[in-house]
């Protein structure tokens, strides 16, 4: 009869809990949430995961002798409840230099969230933060540009700046979507966007959706006198079509591409990344499948891992949600997460959930990017959330203006401006949203419409993942 395995986890706990552990500075910081099996201590489940995503296994084995096992190994060093859950708690471990590849994010999530998050010892596992050493920071390529590059790229300062997604995000045809773009670019908008699953579909192939929509631009540009952009999608297939999307994109003259890149691959999008800065064009880089891995509080990764792992391999721009659209998003934690993209040290947050401090060197910060379900009504709490360093995309808040593509950027750009003005002059935007967005209506027919065909539309849905700050 084959025997039931049920050891080595004490075995774990022997080896790889080490609360007495003296953290370095060089060394690689996770923190788990963790729910473990019933029967199973805490610490065992916590050295137990140290030991999987490093150098254990089930059990002893005689080329343990071979290695030394004291510099290699990852160590949990300690423990925490986690407010809210009486089941769940955090486990922190600690990850030598020696145990990743330079400049490889690629290598160091497959060691932390790799055949680990499968161990029957814990019913649930979820890597809420990691700290990278400056160090590890230093090796990787980082945004290609960054906002001060941007800015000055773009001639654009002094606001956020205003985007659109294209809507009906599939079916259009090439010219009729170059249509959409011209529209909601004279209108008074920055950039619009390709949607995360346009890429090359029957309807309309990707060299003439390209074609079309740079042609918009230089037309959009010549009426206005604004530099304007539009993020061609260049995610593909394979590497080989993306660079040929991207060439293509440069030798028309476009400004900025596009990448979905937990789709694409980390690998592919690191690509992509040095690629645009080698050639000069920004990157806009989309989110998609992101709530697959963290929405879930007990299970995945939590987002503002997947913001500092696309920091690290570059991007311009970044979706992060909008707090107050359609999308899941807790402003504490989307506040945490922006600080990621834009500061060059993060500290320490339980209030947002940053759990660590985290040196970025002088690595450049990259644009937060609000969208999903947003409309003039929320321009107050966006440019209050969001601050200049940021875009603040609309879809159907612009594209569902009666009036049309132009009416509805117009209103945006009426409505941004109203309300970057009154916070410099010291006003206290959110708390007085209605007032100024009414005033700057009576000199704006399209806002006045805009605001009177969104006034009733919220998304007022409880968020799932919550940040762990009140316990039961």
């Amino acid at each position: 009869m084959a025997k039931t395995y049920k050891a080595g986890v004490k075995e774990y706990r022997e080896t790889y809990w080490e609360p007495n552990y003296s953290v370095r500075e060089s060394d690689v910081l996770a923190v788990f949430k963790i729910v473990p099996q019933p029967g199973v201590p805490r610490e065992e489940a916590a050295a137990a995961v140290a030991a999987e995503s490093s150098t254990g296994t089930w059990t002893t084995v005689w080329t343990d002798l071979l290695t030394d096992l004291d510099y290699y190994k990852g160590r949990a060093y300690a423990i925490e409840d986690v407010p809210g859950d009486d089941e769940a708690f955090y486990a922190f471990v600690a990850y030598p230099a020696g145990l990743f590849e330079e400049g490889s994010v690629v290598n160091v999530f497959t060691s932390l969230v790799g055949n680990v998050f499968g161990f029957k010892a814990v019913r649930s596992l979820r890597l809420e933060d990691v700290r990278f050493p400056l160090w590890f920071v230093m090796t990787n390529p980082g945004p290609p540009h960054g906002i001060c590059v941007e800015r000055d790229k773009l001639n654009k300062y002094g606001r956020p700046m205003l985007g659109c997604t294209i809507k009906p995000k599939l079916g259009l045809s090439a010219k009729n979507y170059g249509r959409a773009v011209y529209e909601c670019l004279r209108g008074g908008l920055d950039f619009t966007k390709d949607d995360e699953n346009v890429n090359s579909q029957p309807f309309m192939r990707w060299r003439d959706r390209f074609l079309f929509c740079q042609e918009a631009i230089n037309k959009s540009e010549a009426e206005t006198g604004e530099l304007k952009g539009h993020y061609m999608n260049c995610t593909a297939p394979t590497m080989e079509e993306v660079y040929k999307r991207a060439e293509f994109a440069k030798e028309i003259g476009s400004k900025i591409v596009m990448s979905d890149y937990l789709t694409l691959g980390w690998a592919a999008h690191t690509s992509l990344s040095k690629w645009c800065r080698d050639n000069g064009l920004l990157l806009h880089v989309h989110r998609a499948m992101h709530a697959v891995i963290d929405r879930n509080p007990r299970h995945g990764i939590n987002f503002r891992v997947l913001t500092k792992l696309l920091r690290l391999i570059g991007g311009d721009h970044l979706h992060s949600g909008t707090v107050v659209g359609k999308l899941e998003g807790d402003r504490e934690a989307t506040l945490g997460w922006i600080g990621m993209m834009r500061e060059e040290y993060t500290k320490e947050d339980r209030a947002k959930g940053i759990f660590f401090d985290q040196d970025w060197g002088r690595m450049p910060g990259l644009l937060p990017v609000a969208s999903g379900g947003i409309h003039v009504w929320h321009m107050p709490a966006l440019v209050s959330i969001f601050g200049d360093d940021s875009v603040l995309q609309f879809g159907g808040g612009t594209l569902g203006h009666p009036w049309g593509n132009a009416a509805g950027a117009a209103a945006n750009r009426v409505a941004l401006e109203a309300c970057v003005q009154a916070r410099n002059e010291g006003r206290q935007i959110e708390r007085e949203g209605r007032d100024i967005l009414t005033k700057a209506a009576q000199s704006s027919p399209e806002l006045k419409i805009a605001m009177e065909t969104w006034k009733e539309i919220k998304f007022e849905f409880d968020t799932v993942d919550k940040l762990d700050v009140a316990h039961r």
